[in-house]
C-alpha cells in the first residue's frame, strides 16, 4: 500500500470534520474575548522551511515558519474571508462524502474569490494547515496532463479506461487516489516535457515499436495529477521512470519537481514525488556527443544562467553527482537546446536512433 493511500485511510472523514471544527472553535473562542481571530498557515514558499530526505524529495520540516491571517488587518481579511468560505465548503462536502472540482468552488462565488488561482491557493493551503492529503478534503483538480501507451485501469466511478484508446492521448485522471485495478505489461514509463514532442512520439508509435511502455506528459510544469499519476505507476508497477526533457534550466526544473517536488507541495511529498526518475535525455552532452548543428543550439540567457545557478545550490543536486555533471558542462557551455534540435540531424532521429539507443544501452543518469 503506498503512502498516499495509508494516509488517506487514516485520515479519515471524521477526522478532517473535526479537523475543521477546531480551527472554527478557535475563532469562536478569540470573538468570546473581543479578539480578532487569526489564521495560522505554514509558509509554503521558503526554502527554509523544507528539508531534504534521498528517500522522500523536498518535505516541509516540522520547525516550519508561518504567516498569520488576521481578520482586523486589511490586507489579509481578504484571505481571511475565502479561507472560512472554503471550509464550510469543504465541511459539506466531506459531510455528504460529495466531491467537488476546484473550479466548482470559484463559480460558487466568483466575486467574493476574484480569480480561479486564489481559490487553487486556499484549497492547498487548507490542505498543509490541516495536515491532510487534498484528496480527503473531496476536492478535485481538473487534469491538464496526457497518458498514452500499454495502461488500462478503473476509476473510482467504474468507468473503464484503455490508454491505447486515443491517437492523441487520454487526459490523466482528476482522482488518481480512486484508479484501481491497474493493468500493464509497460517495461517503463517515460516522463515527456512538452505536449509536442508526446505528440510526436505519438504519431510514430513509439510505444509499440521498442517495448511496452506508458508515456505520460504534463504539459510543461506538472500540474498535481501528472505527480500523483507518476507516482501511483512507480508504486503500482515497479518499473523504471525515465524524463524526456528540453536539455534547458526549464527542463531540468520540471524534472526535479516529478523526482524531488516543490517547495510549494512540500507537505505532500510522500505522495508526490517518484525519487528513482532518471534523466534519459536531452542531456548536455548529448550535444557535443551527437554533434548537433551549431544552428540548433541557443545561447543561455540571462533568466537561463539565473535559473542554473539556482538549481546547482539545491539541496537535492549533491545526491545526483552525474546530473549536476550535465547542468555545469550546460554552464560551462553556455548554450541550450530543445529535443525538437534533433531534427537538425534527421527528420526522425528522435524516434528511430536516439530514443531506442539510450533505451537499448541504458543511456540514463
Amino acid at each position: 500500500m503506498t503512502d498516499c493511500r495509508q494516509a488517506e485511510e487514516e485520515i479519515q472523514g471524521q477526522e478532517v470534520l473535526t479537523r475543521i471544527e477546531n480551527v472554527i472553535l478557535g475563532i469562536v473562542t478569540s470573538l468570546s474575548k473581543d479578539e480578532a481571530p487569526v489564521l495560522v498557515l505554514p509558509n509554503r514558499s521558503s526554502w527554509a522551511n523544507v528539508s531534504f530526505d534521498s528517500a522522500v524529495g523536498l518535505q516541509m520540516s516540522s520547525r516550519n515558519s508561518v504567516t498569520t491571517v488576521r481578520s482586523d488587518c486589511p490586507t489579509s481579511v481578504t484571505k481571511f474571508a475565502h479561507i472560512l468560505k472554503i471550509l464550510s465548503i469543504i465541511y459539506k462536502l466531506v459531510q455528504s462524502n460529495s466531491y467537488a472540482t476546484k473550479r466548482d468552488i470559484y463559480y460558487n462565488d466568483t466575486q467574493l474569490f476574484s480569480s480561479q488561482r486564489n481559490v487553487d491557493c486556499i484549497v492547498d493551503d487548507i490542505s498543509c494547515m490541516l495536515k491532510v492529503p487534498r484528496r480527503t478534503l473531496h476536492v478535485l483538480a481538473t487534469s491538464k496532463g496526457l497518458i498514452s501507451g500499454a495502461l488500462r485501469y478503473l476509476e473510482e466511478d467504474g468507468t473503464r479506461v484503455d490508454c491505447c484508446s486515443s491517437s492523441t492521448g487520454v487526459p490523466v485522471s482528476s482522482n488518481v487516489g480512486g484508479v484501481k485495478h491497474i493493468v500493464s505489461s509497460a517495461k517503463f514509463v517515460i516522463i515527456v516535457e512538452k505536449d509536442a514532442t508526446f505528440q510526436r512520439l505519438l504519431d510514430d508509435k513509439f510505444c509499440t515499436k521498442l517495448s511496452p511502455c506508458i508515456m505520460i506528459t504534463g504539459k510543461g510544469v506538472p500540474d498535481v495529477n501528472s505527480r500523483l499519476m507518476v507516482r501511483k505507476l512507480w508504486d503500482t508497477l515497479h518499473v523504471p521512470i525515465l524524463a524526456l526533457v528540453d536539455a534547458d534550466p526549464h527542463g531540468i526544473e520540471i524534472m526535479c519537481i516529478y523526482k524531488y517536488g516543490s517547495v510549494a507541495m512540500s507537505f505532500e511529498a510522500h505522495s508526490l514525488t517518484v525519487p528513482s526518475v532518471m534523466w534519459l535525455g536531452l542531456l548536455p552532452s548529448d550535444l557535443q556527443r551527437l554533434r548537433v548543428p551549431e544552428e540548433a543550439l541557443v545561447p543561455l540567457t540571462q533568466r537561463d544562467e539565473s535559473k542554473l545557478n539556482s538549481l546547482l545550490k539545491r539541496p537535492y543536486q549533491t545526491s545526483q553527482p552525474a546530473w549536476q555533471t550535465e547542468m555545469e558542462l550546460m554552464q560551462q557551455n553556455k548554450v541550450k537546446a530543445e529535443i525538437q534540435s534533433l531534427s537538425a540531424i534527421a527528420p526522425d532521429f528522435l524516434t528511430q536512433v536516439y530514443l531506442p539507443n539510450k533505451l537499448c544501452y541504458g543511456g540514463w543518469i
